[in-house]
Formats: C-alpha cells, structure tokens, sequence
C-alpha cells in the first residue's frame, strides 16, 4: 500500500505529519493512543484502504510530527485542534474518525469541536475519559504521576535516557507479552515496533500528555453524540476495562458493540480479520462510499452556429 507523506501546520506553528492511502469518501482518519507512531493499524488499514481513503497521524511529538516550542501545547485538546488541522490540510470535508486508546477520547474532543466534519466514530479500546482511574482497576498510576513529573522536569536528560532504556530492555518485552497482551494471539516480534516508537518519545512531553487525558473526560457528550458509532472492546483490556466500553456504548444513542473474544488493550493487533470485516460492514452500512463525482459537460456547440461573448464586467 502506497502511503504519501505530508506535514499539516497548527496554529501555533507546530509541524503534523500525515500520510494518506486509497481512495473514497468519506475518508476514514485514524487516531493512535499515546506513544504509539501507527503500529496499531497495520492490520486494519491496508483493509480499509481497498475501499476507501485512509488517513494516519501523529501526534506532536510522536513519528515525523514536530515537537511544540511551548510545552503548555501538549495537551489531549491541542491533539484534537491538529486533527481537524490534518482534515484541513487533506482537504476532507467530512471523515469518519478511528481512534484507539487515548485516541478515543482525541476523536470524541474533535467531534465536540467540530461535529460537521464528523460522518462516523469508531471507537477501539478507550473510554471517554479519566484513564488512569480505571487502569487496571487501581488509581495507583495516577497517584504516581505527579512524582513523575516532578522526576522528569528536573532531571530531563536523565529521565530520558533511563526510560529509553526501560522501553527498550527486554524485561519490559517480557512483562508485556505475560501480563498485557494474550500471548496465544500475538508474538513477540509483533510488540518491537510499539516499544521503538515509545523510546523515541521525550518522557516530558508522553508525562504532559498522558496527565491531560488523565483530567479529560467526554463522558458529559456522549449523549449528544448524533453519528453511526461502533464501539469496540476487548474482553480481557486491563488499561481500559470492558465495562467502560459498555457503558459508553450504551450513553451513545444507536451505536453498535464489537467484543473481540481474548482480546486486550492491543485487541486491533489481536483480532485483526474479524474487526477489519466488522469495521468495513458497519462502514458500509451506516457510512458508505459516496459516488464519485463528475463534471457535467457543457453540450457541444452546432456548427456554424456564432459564439456568444462573454459579459464584461462593469466598473463601479
């Protein structure tokens, strides 16, 4: 699948990258969670992509994406004001918006923004908001984050090179494939990619940023929510509980549930045949490809037959 790279600027200067594949509108934008650069979507997207376009980016400060000279820019919001910065670069009117994890709560913040380019909402693995309350049912991560914030705005250099170190040791491998992801699913080779794009994040902006989805919560918006919505859970996510998906499937009027049986926090990875046909079937459904459009032709003119001038304008 051919992708093309673009750079998309927001407001305050900072450089979006975007890439692009397929053909068909609406499009369809997806949305990764926090430290990931694209390694969720590498099943589902050149799937989508036969049908339709599809639109991938990321994050300030993740992939080919710039970092803002301000570090107050590093919010869940500022994430939702570049997406419809990237729909304005790609020139989409409308898009059917794919987010997974914190990109849940990005794509439910862009819809509150902006719900007339919204044609749809597919929602994997997130909850509406205040993740950190429910990760792995302890409040423990978000009793620790001031402390690591504190650690990492101090001694950033140090904080850098100790958690590429982390992301990057095999015990950090190791304790993912046996306690975060069904391991009878996926294999090793298929977490390296995820712990790359996560060592190449600066720790300082991946702490901002994860304390602002940790205040976020869309749960008040839910029920104005007025798209096709598919809700997607895996029954085993330790991150974000099944029960949280349940519930905001049912605050949203008319949306449909997909429970990937075993699945994680990684369930794209995971179940990758069965939420690519679900995904394409409610896309199909409820957001389908419009028709082409095409130039109405002018009809010939007869021979022989004089041409009119054309008026000129008049001066004021």
């Amino acid at each position: 699948m051919r992708r093309s790279r673009r750079f998309a600027v927001a407001r305050d200067g900072t450089r979006i990258a975007w890439t692009s594949a397929g053909a068909g509108a609406p499009p369809v934008v997806l949305t990764d969670g926090i430290g990931c650069a694209g390694w969720i979507w590498t099943r589902l997207s050149p799937e989508l992509a036969r049908e339709r376009r599809v639109i991938h980016w990321n994050y300030r400060g993740h992939g080919a994406s710039g970092v803002p000279a301000d570090p107050e820019r590093i919010t869940l919001q500022e994430c939702a004001r570049d997406l419809v910065t990237v729909l304005d670069a790609a020139r989409v009117e409308r898009a059917v918006l794919v987010g997974h994890s914190m990109g849940v709560q990005v794509v439910l913040d862009a819809w509150r923004r902006a719900p007339r380019r919204v044609a749809g909402l597919v929602l994997v693995c997130g909850a509406p908001g205040r993740v950190l309350d429910t990760f792995h049912e302890s409040t423990a991560l978000r009793t620790a984050l001031p402390l690591a914030r504190r650690l990492v705005d101090r001694w950033p250099e140090l904080a850098r090179a100790g958690f590429r170190a982390l992301v990057t040791a095999d015990v950090a491998l190791d304790y993912a494939l046996a306690f975060e992801v069904n391991r009878a699913l996926l294999c090793r080779d298929d977490l390296l990619p995820y712990f790359e794009d996560l060592s190449k994040v600066d720790p300082a902006l991946f702490v901002r940023l994860l304390a602002s989805a940790a205040d976020h919560d869309a749960t008040p918006w839910l029920p104005d929510v007025d798209v096709p919505t598919l809700v997607v859970a895996g029954a085993r996510d330790a991150f974000t509980p099944m029960r949280l998906s349940v519930a905001m499937s049912q605050a949203i009027r008319g949306s449909e549930v997909l429970v990937l049986p075993g699945g994680t926090h990684v369930g794209p990875l995971e179940h990758p045949e069965l939420l690519a046909a679900r995904v394409r079937a409610f896309l199909a459904a409820r957001v389908p490809v419009a028709p082409p459009r095409s130039r109405a032709r002018r009809p010939a003119a007869r021979a022989g037959a004089p041409r009119r001038r054309a008026a000129r304008g008049t001066r004021a």
